[in-house]
Parts: structure tokens; C-alpha cells; sequence
């Protein structure tokens, strides 16, 4: 069993500290605040990048917790009190307008931005930038794939309507779709997802809404026919990634749109499901026109506020060096941002058989609308207006798209959470 999957790890990382070695005689101690990861990757590249700086400086690590929401409020009540205690600082892809904007962010300095953005799918690029300006150094990311029993499939769905027509013939007993639709971040992932696929954008640039009404209905007509068809998850409306592996795991689902942490979860929890588990990318919205899958991951950022902005750029540099990001994807299973990595023999063992899968993923993967610094009221406007996603009519969605329309704007028009 691949080791990034086994969890008992973390308790020997808290126990360590994950940190570096104590370098030299007059080593600069850097603190990264980064959220938790349980294969022991964060401990193994801080320890490795901090031997590699001759005593220039040791990387200690403040672990963050493992949800997304706690971890950000850790870090604005830190940065927005200029706390000078914080280096680096490990990002949710989500979070660097917001914090660029708030000036909480030091620039990459010009001098090594080439380096750090070599070979770097252009989709991540784009949750690194604020303005036309890079924030952040992409580290490891992250996408979903449609996940399927090849047993009662014979060929993955190109379209949901497709899977829509194959699941219910199947009928609920094994062909239930899973998905993730609690109200919180991961529903503003798929309808994000939904309506870039559908040809058009919650927003255009970072202010202006976009959300052009037929491409967005289409969207929103097909997750409102899933959620109320017979092959609809009974807790869709609190499914999250790990219900939605679960709800896989016991057999009664086909389909299921999930990140590739799955793949191992099955391989030792469900092992006859497992044998007949199949990937493909996420199917069309519009037949003919390609999906745009979602982006996720974490980028480094060096705090406005620090004193040591020059050896934490150094040790970032470090740490995004193609061997961290391979060690960080044998690790704990999380996807390289580099594209040339994944002709790797590393990565093809990771992922065997839907590397590739990933790579185009990632590089087709059309962000969330975290450009503009209203974000975190962008994401809750989101959650509010389509949950419960069985509210969505499927036969007529304008007026679920009108109240989305309008909950953005005013998102947009107010300043973001800080």
C-alpha cells in the first residue's frame, strides 16, 4: 500500500515538530506556517532544503489545521496584526488576491521568478498572481477526475447527460453519482466547475460579474437534474469529498467526481471495487466542447512582514525544486505543478494508468473567481444561493440563476473578508 496513504504517519510528524535540522553557528530560523499533511512530505523537504542553505537558515514549521476555513482565520489574524513571527506561508490557491490585496504579501522578486514558474501548468500560474503580478510560487496542486465502475460501464460518459441516462438506468441499487454539495467550499468548486464548462465565468477580470444566462442555466439545469433524480446521493446536501468516497467504497455508486486520493482509499478499504474502478476526465457540460476541471493545491507566499523576505525567498525557492515536488507527490499523493514532471517514472507509479488524466486535467482546469479580493464573500454568496442543490429546477433554472446573479454582485461590490 502506497505510504501517502497511511494516516498513523501524521501522529509521528505532529510528535517531531515537522521541522529542519538546527543549521550552523549564525543559521537564520524561518518559520512556515502550512497546513498539516499526513505522509511526512513537509518534514522531509524542510529538512532537506535546510541542510541544502550551508547554514544560511533552518526552516521550522507552524502546522495549520486541516480545514481550509480554520486555517485561513489563523493566518488573517496573524498577517492582518503584522506579525513578523511568520516567513512563509503555505496558501490555499484561493487566498492570493485576497491576501495581495490586503499588502500582506511580499512580490516574487524578478530575480527568480523564471525559476519558479519553469514548466508550471498556466492554470496554477493564475492562482499565484494578483494584478498581473506574482504573489506566490506554486508547490504542489491538485484536480479531480470522474471516477467509474468499469463492470457496469462499459465506456466513460463524455457528457452529463450521458452519465445522467446511464446511472438511472442502472437504477439507485448501483448507479448512484457522487458528488460534493454540502454548503461549503467543495460546492462552490463543482458550480464553479459546472459553469466554466458550460462556456462562461462567474466573473471577468476581479471585479466585474460575468455569468452570461444560457451557458450558466445549462449548468445549473444539470446540477439541479442530479440532484433530483433517483440516482442522487441521499446526503447530497451534505456530501463532501470523503462522503463521496465512502458512498463509492460500498458499491452502490457508478460514478463519482473526486480527487485522485480515492484511487489508494478503495485499493485498501474496498478492494472489489477497486479491481473495477476506472478515471476519465470530468464529462462535458456542452457536448463537443471540453470540460474545465477545478484547480486546487497550495502555494508559498512570504509575508509583507517578515524580517528574513530574502532567505524566505531563498528557501521557497528550495522547496518548489523539482525533487520536493516529486517527494511531495510520492508522499501524500498530491500532484506536481510542474507539467514536465509527470513523464516521471516517480509520478506514473503515483498514478498509474491516469497520469496523464491528471497532467490534462491540470493544465484544462479553469479556476474559481479567487482573483478578486472579495473572494470569501464570492464563495459564501455561491454556497447560499445554490444550496440545497436539489432546489435547483432542472426544467426551468432562471430563477436560481437570477438570485446568483444578483448575490454575486453584491459580493463583489463590498470589500473581502478579512
Amino acid at each position: 500500500m502506497r505510504r501517502w496513504l497511511v494516516a498513523a504517519v501524521a501522529a509521528a510528524c505532529v510528535a517531531a515538530g515537522c521541522g529542519g535540522e538546527e543549521a550552523g553557528s549564525g543559521s537564520r530560523e524561518l518559520t512556515w506556517f502550512v497546513p498539516f499533511q499526513p505522509g511526512g512530505a513537509i518534514d522531509a523537504i524542510t529538512k532537506r532544503c535546510s541542510e541544502k542553505s550551508g547554514g544560511r537558515y533552518s526552516i521550522s514549521v507552524e502546522l495549520l489545521p486541516t480545514d481550509a476555513s480554520q486555517q485561513r482565520e489563523q493566518l488573517v489574524r496573524r498577517l492582518g496584526a503584522e506579525d513578523d513571527s511568520v516567513d512563509l506561508i503555505g496558501m490555499d490557491v484561493i487566498w492570493t488576491g485576497e491576501f495581495a490585496n490586503a499588502g500582506w504579501l511580499a512580490p516574487v522578486p524578478a530575480g527568480i521568478e523564471e525559476q519558479v514558474t519553469e514548466n508550471v501548468f498556466d492554470s496554477v500560474l493564475e492562482t499565484a498572481r494578483f494584478e498581473g503580478d506574482l504573489y506566490a510560487i506554486p508547490l504542489w496542486s491538485n484536480t479531480q477526475l470522474l471516477w467509474y465502475r468499469t463492470d457496469r460501464v462499459e465506456e466513460p460518459p463524455e457528457t452529463w447527460d450521458e452519465m445522467l441516462d446511464i446511472a438511472e438506468e442502472l437504477g439507485p441499487a448501483e448507479g448512484r453519482i457522487q458528488v460534493q454539495a454540502n454548503r461549503y467550499e467543495g460546492l462552490v468548486v463543482w458550480t464553479n466547475m459546472m459553469i466554466e464548462s458550460a462556456g462562461t465565468s462567474i466573473l471577468s477580470g476581479t471585479d466585474a460579474v460575468e455569468l452570461e444566462r444560457e451557458p450558466a442555466e445549462r449548468a445549473l439545469a444539470l446540477m439541479g437534474r442530479l440532484s433530483n433524480s433517483p440516482v442522487v446521493a441521499a446526503n447530497i446536501s451534505t456530501s463532501t469529498e470523503d462522503t463521496a468516497r465512502l458512498g463509492f467504497e460500498d458499491g452502490s455508486s457508478a460514478f463519482m467526481i473526486n480527487y485522485p486520493f480515492v484511487y489508494p482509499s478503495a485499493e485498501s478499504n474496498a478492494p472489489d471495487v477497486f479491481e473495477n474502478m476506472g478515471a476519465a476526465k470530468l464529462p462535458q457540460v456542452v457536448a463537443g466542447e471540453e470540460s474545465a476541471p477545478p484547480i486546487g493545491g497550495i502555494n508559498l507566499g512570504v509575508s509583507a512582514f517578515s524580517d528574513n523576505k530574502e532567505l524566505a525567498f531563498e528557501a521557497a525557492e528550495c522547496l518548489v525544486q523539482a525533487d520536493n515536488q516529486l517527494e511531495v507527490a510520492k508522499l501524500e499523493g498530491l500532484p506536481p505543478v510542474r507539467s514536465d514532471l509527470f513523464d516521471e517514472p516517480e509520478i506514473r507509479e503515483i498514478y498509474p494508468g491516469f497520469a496523464d488524466l491528471i497532467r490534462e486535467s491540470i493544465a484544462d482546469a479553469a479556476p474559481r473567481p479567487a482573483q478578486s479580493p472579495a473572494y470569501q464573500d464570492i464563495s459564501l454568496a455561491i454556497q447560499r444561493t445554490v444550496h440545497p442543490t436539489s432546489g435547483i429546477d432542472p426544467g426551468d433554472p432562471g430563477a436560481t440563476y437570477d438570485e446568483l446573479r444578483e448575490n454575486v454582485e453584491d459580493a463583489v461590490n463590498r470589500e473581502g473578508l478579512l
